[in-house]
Order: C-alpha cells, then sequence, then structure tokens
C-alpha cells in the first residue's frame, strides 16, 4: 500500500492546553536504515551558481540559495521536492561562502543570515536574523508525488494529501485554512511527507522528515490546494522572546508513515535527549509498577481501601490509582492497601494556578503568603495572566525557582500531598507545550526560560516520586515517566464538545461528576478525526516507546466514549499502552470485571515491550484495516484488525500478540464477552 488544534476548556482546575490547531518491511529502520547513524563527521558540498549540493544519508540534497527551495535526488535516482522556495520571497542574497560542512550566504532585505550543512545524514539549515520578523519556510508537499502528510496531533495521524475529509475545513473537521503552534499544538516538533511507491507501510517508496529543534515560533499552516493538503512552517523572529534562530533538519527516508518519529528518536539519542525507562527504574525502582498497569482516577468507594482490595479480587495486578487533591483525598489506609496490592498512587496537583485564598475554588490553587498575587505572570501591560477558566492567575515558574531556596513553596506542597504515603504524582500542565513569557518585575521569563524552569522542578520531584504530568511534549520526555493526554489526536471539535455541559456533564454529583462518568456519542466528524484507525500510526510512541508510559487525556476514560470502545482497546494494545480510566463505587462494580479482563491480556505484553523501542509498524491491507507493531526488534509483535473481516485467520475486531517466547498468539476481542 502506498503510505499513500485551539484551547482545551479544561476549566475543571486542570488546564487549557493549546491545541489548535521507514522501517523497511519491519521497521528495523533504525536510524541507520536512514543513514543518520555512522555519519558522525560533517561533510562538505559543491557550489555551482546557486545551487549547492550537501551530502544525506540516502542521496544528496540540493539547496537553491536564491529562494531556499530544497530538493533531493535519492540514491535510486529519484528526484524529490523537499521545499518549494520561501513564502512571499527573500530578496536578493548576498555572496556564498562555503564552510567546512556547507555554505553559508545572506538575505540582506530580510537580515538573515543562512548556513546549510551535511550533519549525521541530515540536511541541516539554519536561519539566524537580526531584526524582528517572521519566515515562510520551508513550503511542504508540493512535490507532486506526495501522497500522505505525517503529523504529530496526540499520537499521530497519517493523512492522505488527496482524503476529502481533511482537505475539508475546520469547522468539518479538517485542515484545511487552519495552523498550530508545533510547540503548544504537536506532540513532536515535526513533520513528514510519504512520496509513494512503498507498499504495505513497509517502505520501498521515498519520504521526507522534518524536525524543527527551535519549536519555539515555529507555526504550521495547512492549505489545500487542488484538492491536496500542503503544509508551510513558519517562524517568527522575536529578540524578547529569544527566538532569533530557527533551524530546519531534513532526512530523507523509505517513506514508511512512522519514519519521521525513527528519525526524531535518533535524533533525540544523538543529543543525549533521549530517556530511558529502564533507567528511571534503576534511579526508583517504583517507577517499575507502571509496567503492565492501567491508569484510573478514583473517586467515592473506588479510592477506598476496600475499593482497592476489590479490584485486586479482580485479579488486577497493576494499576496507576490517582485522586484529585479536593477535601477527601485518598487516606493512608487506602495507599498502603493500594501500594501492598503493588499500585502506584498518586494526587493530581499543579503549580501553574494561584487564586485569592479567601475565594479560591480549589484547594491546589490556594498558596500561602503572598504568592498570589506576587507571582503572577504579568502581560507586557503589567496587567496578570489569567489562570484556568479566567480564575486568578497563571503563576510563575521563575517565581518559584527563584523563591524555593529560602520559601520551600513547592516542595512543602509536594510532602503535604504526599504525608497520606503517596508515591506518585500527577503535576498538570507542567511538560505541556502551553508555555508563557513573563514581565513581571524581577521574576521575567520567556518561553524558553518558562521551559527551563519547569524542568528544573519536575527534575527535582522525579528523584523520589513516580511522575507524571499531561501530555508530554518529547522535551520533557527524560525527566516524566508517564503522561496523560499524548494518546490522544484531539481534534478542535472536542473542546466545544466538553463545554456543552448538557451533552458531555457537569460538575455533579460531587462524587461521580458527569463530566467524567457520563456517556458520550462523538459527532461522526470528531470520531473520524479522532479515532479512526485508517488515519492513525504510532509516530509518539515510535519516537518515546520505552522512555514513558503515554496514555489518552483523563476525562476521555475508556468508558466516556462507548462507540469507541472497542477501537480504543486494540490501539491500545497494538501501540503498547494503557487504558486510561475513571471509577467511582459504582463503575468499578459494573465494569470492574471487564476492566479486569482487558488489563490481565495487557499486563504481561507491558512488562515484556514497555521498556522496549517500537521497531516497527505496518499497514497488513490496503485499506489498512489490519496493522502490526513490533517492539524491541521481535520481544512483542501484535497484529490488530480493525475491520468486520477476518484476515489471514484473526477475526475483526480482535487483536493477536505473540511475545518472543510464545508458541501461539494471545488473543483479544474487547467486545466480545468472557467466556
Amino acid at each position: 500500500m502506498t503510505s499513500d488544534v485551539s484551547k482545551s476548556p479544561r476549566d475543571t482546575g486542570r488546564s487549557r492546553t493549546t491545541a489548535t490547531r521507514v522501517l523497511a518491511a519491519s521497521l528495523a529502520l533504525t536510524a541507520t536504515t536512514f543513514g543518520v547513524a555512522g555519519c558522525d563527521s560533517a561533510s562538505a558540498g559543491t557550489l555551482e551558481g546557486s545551487r549547492l549540493e550537501l551530502p544525506v544519508a540516502g542521496g544528496t540534497a540540493v539547496v537553491d540559495t536564491a529562494s531556499l527551495a530544497v530538493s533531493a535526488r535519492t540514491a535510486s535516482g529519484r528526484e524529490l521536492v523537499l521545499s518549494g522556495p520561501a513564502g512571499g520571497g527573500l530578496g536578493k542574497p548576498g555572496p556564498v561562502t562555503q564552510t567546512g560542512d556547507g555554505a553559508s550566504w545572506t538575505y540582506p532585505a530580510k537580515g538573515l543570515k543562512v548556513t546549510a550543512g551535511s550533519e549525521r545524514g541530515r540536511l541541516r539549515i539554519k536561519l539566524r536574523a537580526d531584526r524582528d520578523g517572521e519566515v515562510s519556510w520551508p513550503v511542504t508537499g508540493t512535490d507532486r508525488g506526495a501522497s500522505a502528510l505525517q503529523l504529530p496531533r496526540g499520537e499521530g495521524l497519517d493523512v492522505p494529501v488527496r482524503d476529502a475529509f481533511w482537505n475539508g475545513g475546520e469547522e468539518k473537521g479538517g485542515l484545511d485554512g487552519s495552523s498550530v503552534d508545533v510547540g503548544e499544538g504537536l506532540s513532536l516538533p515535526l513533520w513528514g511527507y510519504s512520496m509513494g511507491g512503498g507498499k504495505g507501510g513497509s517502505g520501498g517508496g521515498a519520504g521526507v522528515s522534518y524536525l524543527t529543534p527551535t519549536d519555539i515560533g515555529t507555526s504550521l499552516r495547512f492549505a489545500s490546494t487542488g484538492g491536496r493538503l500542503r503544509t508551510t512552517a513558519a517562524h517568527a523572529f522575536d529578540a524578547g522572546e529569544g527566538t532569533r534562530d530557527y533551524e530546519v533538519s531534513f532526512a530523507l527516508t523509505d517513506g514508511n508513515p512512522v519514519a519521521p518519529a525513527t528519525d526524531y528518536r535518533s535524533y533525540l539519542a544523538q543529543h543525549g535527549q533521549l530517556g530511558s525507562l529502564s533507567r528511571k527504574i534503576r534511579q526508583n525502582p517504583a517507577n517499575g509498577k507502571l509496567l503492565g498497569a492501567f491508569h484510573a482516577y478514583v473517586w467515592g468507594d473506588a479510592r477506598t481501601a476496600s475499593g482497592v482490595g476489590k479490584l485486586k479480587r479482580l485479579g488486577v495486578d497493576r494499576m496507576w490509582l490517582g485522586y484529585d487533591a479536593g477535601p477527601d483525598p485518598m487516606n493512608a489506609a487506602a495507599v498502603r492497601a493500594a501500594k501492598k496490592a503493588g499500585y502506584l498512587v498518586g494526587p493530581y496537583d499543579t503549580f501553574a494556578n494561584g487564586q485569592d485564598p479567601k475565594t479560591a475554588d480549589s484547594p491546589t490553587s490556594v498558596w500561602p503568603g503572598r504568592v498570589y498575587p506576587d507571582f503572577c505572570i504579568r502581560k507586557a501591560d503589567g496587567t496578570p495572566e489569567g489562570g484556568f477558566g479566567d480564575r486568578g492567575c497563571y503563576l510563575s515558574s521563575r517565581a518559584f525557582e527563584r523563591a524555593e531556596p529560602r520559601k520551600h513553596y513547592l516542595a512543602d506542597r509536594t510532602r503535604s500531598m504526599v504525608a497520606n504515603g503517596a508515591d506518585s504524582y500527577f503535576l498538570d500542565v507542567d511538560a505541556t507545550g502551553e508555555l508563557f513569557r513573563d514581565h513581571g518585575k524581577g521574576h521575567e521569563m520567556t518561553k524558553a526560560g518558562d521551559r527551563a524552569m519547569r524542568l528544573a522542578r519536575m527534575r527535582r520531584l522525579s528523584k523520589d516520586l513516580v511522575l507524571g504530568s499531561e501530555s508530554a511534549q518529547a522535551w520533557a520526555n527524560k525527566v516524566v515517566a508517564y503522561d496523560h493526554g499524548s494518546g490522544t489526536p484531539a481534534a478542535d471539535g472536542l473542546w466545544k464538545l466538553e463545554k456543552d455541559r448538557e451533552n458531555w456533564g457537569g460538575y455533579y454529583p460531587e462524587k461521580a461528576p458527569g463530566i467524567f462518568f457520563k456517556p458520550v456519542k462523538l459527532p461522526a466528524e470528531l470520531a473520524t478525526a479522532m479515532y479512526d484507525p485508517t488515519y492513525r500510526v504510532p509516530l509518539y510512541e515510535t519516537a518515546l516507546h520505552g522512555s514513558l508510559v503515554n496514555a489518552e487525556r483523563w476525562e476521555l476514560s475508556y468508558d466516556k466514549l462507548p462507540d469507541q470502545k472497542t477501537g480504543r482497546a486494540l490501539l491500545a494494545m497494538l501501540y503498547n499502552t494503557p487504558l486510561n480510566y475513571v471509577l467511582d463505587g459504582p463503575t468499578l462494580e459494573k465494569n470492574g470485571p471487564e476492566l479486569a479482563r482487558l488489563q490481565k491480556y495487557f499486563s504481561p505484553l507491558h512488562r515484556a515491550a514497555g521498556t522496549e523501542q517500537l521497531t516497527s509498524f505496518r499497514w497488513l491491507t490496503g485499506d489498512r484495516s489490519v496493522q502490526r507493531t513490533v517492539f524491541g526488534g521481535g520481544a512483542l509483535t501484535v497484529t490488530a484488525n480493525f475491520g468486520s473481516r477476518a484476515h489471514d485467520g484473526l477475526p475483526g475486531g480482535c487483536v493477536d500478540a505473540k511475545l518472543r517466547t510464545d508458541q501461539q498468539p494471545r488473543r483479544l476481542c474487547p467486545a466480545q464477552p468472557q467466556g
């Protein structure tokens, strides 16, 4: 087969996270397949007029120094367009100077200096501006053979460029006319294209991966041109934000849909930015309890010792149990019962919100002394940045870091939250892409500074606690052990739906709020954009599986969307990621046996492969209904049939998983009752 986003209304006291908008036959596509490993030394290029040729893994890249158009010639002789000329033009270029690894030149009218070189098999182009401004480049998807766009929205999407649904506008769930902030709305700072020619998602064609390490200030815009999706990156050069530098790396791939993520994993490893769950377990053995665990936020009787005991008696051997920081958290007896059962237990907390203690509507927004309002992030005009749901304000991570050595606000908060013996911690929004510029006197910071401050405090927490956060961006993969949210390709329509309290559910009853427990039927376009397996690909897992454990958003529990249950279960097993639940006493009684059946199937698979790399992803049928993943080069092989017809003996709606030591595959058909 040819490898042919807005603000969350999370006014529940969590976040308003912005979400605007190859692997050869077995994706044993290690970095070496791309040639990005083993090409440690830089290589000089050749210059002829405005044509700069540079060697890259799998062929030769050609940069037009007059326009920044980029093309490539593969080793097989195929000509590819990697980028059209920069949008809006750049003006007349200055003289080109050859360097040891490429060349440099300027665009005086734009105040830009450009360096282009070959590094570890990739074409790397850097732009440095001497003034504020913007550049629209690279212009991608313009190659006539471009067949599919890879986009890391949540777990990941592979979108055929001629697909009518995705060529539609945002109001219908499509991409045309929309844009996404790369640093905030994408789970990985990359995108890619397949150029066609391969079959079964196994490669044999051609493709390109685009990485943007300078994701802050970078956006990606989508346009349907002649019925084909094209994308244009734009970068804002802003001295105040520290974004005067812009970098894009190009890599040739074999067109497999997860090839850009494989390339990015290689990039992270080469730059010392790839975390290891195995290493995290060695440093804090409690992290090992994530392996095989499903995740659940608990309410009412489900957060008591007897509720924990009920889970254990059902045969659930591993769970992560979270609870809110309200007036009735899990008590010490319930925590002891959970830890004795082999479960992880952790409170929900956030360091990002502050309110007046006299009127605060959430305990996590109450801070001692003058944290509120002194630590409020300030806009350029001096007014505070409104907090979650415009309540209170967002608090400055730099203000906390400056005060921490003397005041210990964060350490004291954490100590009180885990006084019941909890061994895990969910720190909302710290690892997400929503970052802030702060003009507050004494705690000024850029978005990059905000990111650095958050990493510093998460690093401290992770030493003694099993740390998780919301929708962890790739830059946080070394400090968090799990995340809730990056598994969900959340589309813009989701936020509108969640604000509809009548249909989505509200905050009552207190021990089982409808917002979490009321079943919902997704509109057709939203179901397609988020859960149609035709378009889903494991980009996030390909990049970060084995570094952290990734789950879906907590308000999208497994039981919240009844029509998607089978598909979501198959995706979880295919991607080797846990299902996420919300539980109270009645739902534990009603749905506990189903949860236990699914967790018993998942547990040995995740224990075997949770610390391994996803080394292969393939479509086994032309309609993409049957898909296969391989982890650890064969430690685990999973085949899921999302269709209605059997394929090679695997019924529709079922999944087969085979550990390296298994003689026969293990089968799960989620929709079928236990028998």
